[in-house]
């Protein structure tokens, strides 16, 4: 299988990512609300260090229930502050509750936040076209 340049063949977890997911359509809201909760905490890192600790994230983050992180609290901040196998950044944290809170608002607006999506492109799927390669 031909593999883009940055996939860290030495990373099992990346290969996996890169060959399962990446470019791969996948318009279920649960994991698009993984995918933007796990994508707030990638900022200013690679996406490599936060898919090594996506189990980590799943577990810290009730299995990205989004029901239960809408209401988490100070305690439960607390407890992700003090988690050693996420990345313990309080203004992330926030980020993903408040972020949560929109995206359930989103769902109950539209119906899923795929809807939502959708509404910027009329429902069409874009695609990047290729371009040849000069012979």
């Amino acid at each position: 299988m031909k593999r883009c340049k940055w996939c860290n063949l030495k990373n099992e977890l990346y290969v996996k990512y890169h060959d399962e997911e990446w470019c791969k359509p996948n318009f279920d809201d649960k994991y698009l609300f993984e995918m933007l909760i796990l994508e707030s905490f990638q900022a200013g890192l690679s996406w490599e260090c936060v898919l090594n600790k996506r189990e980590s994230f799943r577990k810290a983050f009730d299995n990205f229930n989004i029901d239960k992180i809408c209401n988490y609290d100070n305690n439960k901040i607390q407890e992700l502050l003090q988690n050693k196998d996420i990345i313990r950044n309080k203004l992330k944290i926030n980020a993903s509750i408040n972020n949560s809170k929109i995206f359930k608002n989103i769902q109950n607006e539209y119906g899923s936040f795929y809807n939502y999506l959708k509404t910027f492109t009329k429902g069409k799927i874009l695609y990047k076209k290729k371009k040849k390669k000069n012979k």
